[in-house]
């Protein structure tokens, strides 16, 4: 049996075709204003350069930055009402109180206070306010929103008014509801905001997969498939049409993750180098380090999950141009898609990284001539740059001394060299395609974060157990084999600032989905 793992990026859509641990084919093509044709192309040429069957493709894995774009872009985004359970706390700041203006404008600035939410034990605020609750449902149907988010003060702990608010507003509105305690972390103002910008994405993300599953169906494929999340695993169609905001930065993810399998690195510095930007994480146990505070998504604060990754305006091309100064400069203005038209090598009048790379003899693309007479000294001074910028972002991704190494993929990873200060390259077979081979091999994981009282005979032994089974049954219920689970993370932190003996314990596990083990 075989797998097929997509990555549909800005530029390019990468795929791949793996049996077991072996790459057979990898294939890139444009990405196409309608998704579709461009994920079509890519599989097909992926599956005619196997030469396999295609009736024996068991699952399909596809990472996405479509959602990811919608936001800032502004596209595509449905108005929200944003219900937040607090009164008489949290009144000083309104739902999307920091939120840019044209984001708020794009989802409708249509927040309401009530009464409820709890205490950090799970005790009740106030009493859940029902009817306040049924005059926004009769609200919500007269100004013709499209989405709710439900978000409570300390709903991970209790969901329970949540949940009641969700069935009040359904029984009175044909509209999707997001609940915060689905999405995000303890933080209100930010678990808010993934769940509002969650919701006003629905209706793309219903559409987006459908056209995914129709691609396939185009393409003969009746197999399953599946959606990269940002941490590295994955979630079923019907998952991401409820959450998309759970695939922001999938693809620098898929990267990381590819990069790891295909090297058998665990521990390691990882720079995707692209046609115009690239994307630096560490890997920590073959899996992205996640960012351990929020992270700005188009503007908004969230505290959802997600790589501890950053992007640099390098890629391959990237504008190389001499200021009045006489400095060379590097990016980050880029050609992009445009390369194999401008770039120097490809016939055009652009002096781009690329073109750098192959007058050095680092890369063989296009017409090595073309860029022969280019001055020596502007191609040492624009290699110098490019250097100075891998080895500044590659350092600030280090959290040790130890020198493990850096991989190298993605595209224009031929920028990369041998070395960078006192770190070795590696840049393994494949790296072209490497955010497919993440893609292809994700697996499934679970996922609880909660504080806990530590009282009435609870222990933090006791908590920290019942958290990793809710974590391996969340798994198992998403499609992972129970053998193959294994703890990602653990930890648990006092909360010196709460009343009480309370502890913030997050654990997160994964295995690998039934019939997919490499």
């Amino acid at each position: 049996m075989y797998r097929l793992g997509i990555d549909v990026g800005g530029t390019n859509t990468d795929a791949v075709v793996m049996q077991g641990s072996t790459v057979l084919a990898g294939v890139k093509a444009s990405t196409t204003e309608d998704v579709t044709s461009g994920v079509i192309e890519a599989l097909e040429g992926a599956i005619e350069k196997a030469g396999i069957d295609r009736s024996k493709i068991s699952n399909v894995m596809i990472g996405t930055t479509h959602f990811t774009n919608a936001v800032i872009e502004r596209k595509h985004l449905n108005p929200v009402a944003a219900i937040r359970l607090g009164l008489p706390a949290t009144a000083c700041l309104p739902p999307m109180v920091d939120w840019p203006e044209d984001l708020r404008e794009a989802v409708g600035y249509n927040g309401y206070l009530v009464r409820g939410g709890y205490e950090f034990d799970g005790n009740p605020i106030a009493p859940l306010d029902e009817a306040e609750i049924e005059r926004i449902a009769g609200d919500i149907n007269a100004k013709g929103m499209k989405a709710v988010a439900i978000t409570s003060v300390f709903g991970p702990i209790n969901r329970a008014m949540e949940e009641r608010a969700k069935a009040i507003i359904e029984a009175r509105c044909d509209l999707p509801v997001t609940l915060s305690s689905d999405i995000g972390r303890i933080g209100l103002l930010e678990r808010e905001s993934a769940a509002i910008m969650n919701a006003s994405l629905l209706s793309l993300s219903t559409r987006t997969v459908d056209a995914f599953a129709k691609a396939l169906k185009d393409a003969g494929l009746s197999c399953p498939f599946y959606i990269t999340q940002n941490d590295g695993t994955l979630m079923g169609a019907e998952t991401v049409k409820a959450f998309p905001v759970l695939t922001f930065a999938s693809g620098p993810t898929n990267s990381m993750r590819g990069a790891a399998f295909l090297t058998g690195v665990k521990e390691a510095i990882v720079v995707d180098i692209g046609g115009t930007t690239s994307d630096v994480g560490a890997l920590h146990l073959g899996f992205p380090r996640q960012a351990a505070t929020v992270v700005d998504i188009g503007g908004v604060r969230t505290n959802f999950r997600m790589p501890d990754v950053f992007s640099i305006g390098l890629g391959g091309g990237s504008l190389v141009r001499t200021a009045p100064s006489g400095k060379v400069t590097v990016g980050p203005q880029s050609v992009g898609y445009r390369i194999t038209k401008e770039a120097m090598v490809f016939g055009g009048e652009t002096l781009t990284a690329t073109d750098i790379a192959v007058a050095l003899g680092k890369a063989d693309v296009g017409d090595a001539s073309r860029v022969a007479n280019v001055d020596r000294a502007l191609v040492e001074a624009a290699l110098a740059e490019i250097v100075r910028l891998l080895e500044t972002s590659v350092e600030r991704s280090r959290i040790s001394p130890d020198l493990i190494p850096v991989i190298a993929v993605g595209g224009g990873s031929i920028l990369m060299p041998d070395k960078l200060g006192d770190l070795t390259v590696i840049r393994p077979e494949n790296f072209a395609v490497a955010n497919a081979v993440g893609a292809a091999i994700a697996q499934i994981s679970g996922e609880v974060d909660r504080v806990y009282a530590l009282e009435n005979g609870l222990t933090r032994e006791i908590c920290l157990k019942q958290a990793e089974e809710e974590a391996t049954g969340k798994a198992i219920a998403a499609g992972a084999v129970l053998e193959t689970i294994q703890v990602l993370e653990r930890e648990d932190v006092p909360l010196a600032y709460l009343p009480g003996n309370a502890t913030r314990i997050h654990v997160k596990v994964v295995g690998e989905m039934g019939g997919t083990h490499v």
